[in-house]
């Protein structure tokens, strides 16, 4: 019996006689998860499309065949949909977690088991920590961003089960954060098991780095008159007035007009705070996070997570999907792992992306655009930046089913 997991167009097929290797499994090894049947899958039905299927590079002789098979000018060409018929699926990241996530999608194809090679992957129950908590446990970082990652792939499935033109006619996809893992998988970049071992290196990676500074993150909301690379200055002098040597505060996430979150020392973000009505900051409240994601305070997890994107294998996206590094999307193989790592420490420019996406010319129709995921935040984004997308904007449920 196979099970489909999907992946864009493409599906992954999930063999249960790996299934009980993976029983096995005690520390699984890159090497180790690619052996697997079921944790590989086509990268395109077109073979010349990214060389060879083993990721191997295509000997001369069989590259001249291709040409020679080339498909002419003409038969490559597909009828150019409207936009209108067309959908971009944006993925969530750590912060929209909750206690009951997931438990409105274990009734579709697939759910349960993908949650089961997490299992085996990660080394506990994750769907129970989705479904029952503690919260305490699942805001973790080790635990919310696999949390994040699989559940917001589940919810794939229930999309594409209720519509599955909404996966066919897929045109763009962006995550924040831990969530371009997951867009890169329904891209077909990365397959789900050897992304979901990244995730767990990275997710330890940067709780380690969390651990050697008190640090966090601050989310502002501004005046239009507040400049904040100049705040994030002025508390960075405090400490150093502190005898803090080499201060960290800067902006983390760029999330809409006059909407950031500024991360770094603990010190820095609570002049902040005790300042913010001096700063033109309407809030500033901090998050329940334990460290300054997206800052240089994450330099010490770059050096892991580079390694394990080193043995996973990649491949170029087969739909635009976008770095939260600059907002543009990705090219090529190396292009992924090197943004991958960058984004450790380099701020999420989210409301960047969101306008790179969504840019046309006046007049012309909007795609219909999902949140597939946790929670809601990135529709609130999408809100504040492009009203007239959000008209065609719709959340996936992971709560909830109907019977």
């Amino acid at each position: 019996m196979n099970i489909n997991v999907v992946v864009l167009r493409k599906r992954l097929s999930v063999n249960k006689r790996g299934a009980s290797l993976l029983n096995m499994m005690r520390i699984p090894s890159i090497t180790e998860l690619r052996s697997f049947p079921f944790l590989c899958r086509k990268v395109s039905n077109n073979p010349h499309q990214h060389g060879s299927q083993n990721g191997t590079q295509t000997s001369p002789e069989t590259k001249d065949q291709l040409l020679e098979n080339e498909p002419k000018e003409e038969e490559q060409r597909r009828p150019k949909k409207k936009p209108s018929e067309c959908s971009v699926l944006l993925f969530p990241g750590q912060g929209s977690q909750f206690v009951g996530m997931g438990r409105g999608l274990l009734k579709y194809r697939n759910v349960k088991d993908m949650f089961g090679v997490a299992q085996k992957i990660l080394g506990y129950d994750l769907l129970s920590l989705c479904l029952d908590g503690p919260e305490e446990e699942l805001t973790k970082t080790v635990h919310c961003q696999p949390a994040v990652f699989v559940t917001s792939l589940a919810a794939v499935e229930r999309l594409n089960h209720e519509n599955p033109a909404a996966i066919e006619n897929c045109v763009a996809a962006a995550g924040f954060s831990v969530g371009e893992f997951a867009a890169l998988v329904f891209s077909g970049a990365m397959d789900f098991a050897e992304a979901l071992y990244a995730v767990k290196v990275r997710a330890e990676a940067m709780q380690n780095a969390s651990e050697l500074i008190p640090s966090g993150m601050l989310s502002v909301m501004g005046r239009p008159q507040a400049k904040y690379k100049h705040a994030c200055l002025q508390a960075r002098e405090h400490c150093l007035s502190l005898g803090i040597k080499e201060p960290v505060c800067s902006v983390a996430n760029y999330l809409f007009p006059d909407g950031r979150v500024i991360a770094g020392h603990k010190e820095a973000l609570n002049f902040l705070q005790q300042n913010s009505r001096k700063l033109h900051f309407l809030r500033a409240w901090p998050l329940p996070v334990s460290g300054a994601f997206h800052t240089a305070l994450m330099e010490s997890a770059t050096e892991p997570l580079r390694d394990v994107l080193r043995q996973v294998e990649v491949r170029r996206p087969e739909i635009n999907v976008y770095s939260n590094v600059d907002a543009k999307r990705y090219m090529h193989e190396g292009h992924v792992r090197r943004q991958l790592v960058k984004q450790l420490v380099s701020p999420v420019k989210w409301e960047q992306t969101l306008h790179e996406v969504f840019e046309r010319t006046q007049g012309q129709s909007f795609p219909h655009t999902y949140e597939v995921g946790p929670g809601k935040q990135l529709g609130a984004t999408l809100q504040k930046c492009n009203m007239k997308a959000y008209k065609s904007y719709t959340d996936v449920d992971v709560t909830t089913h109907d019977d």
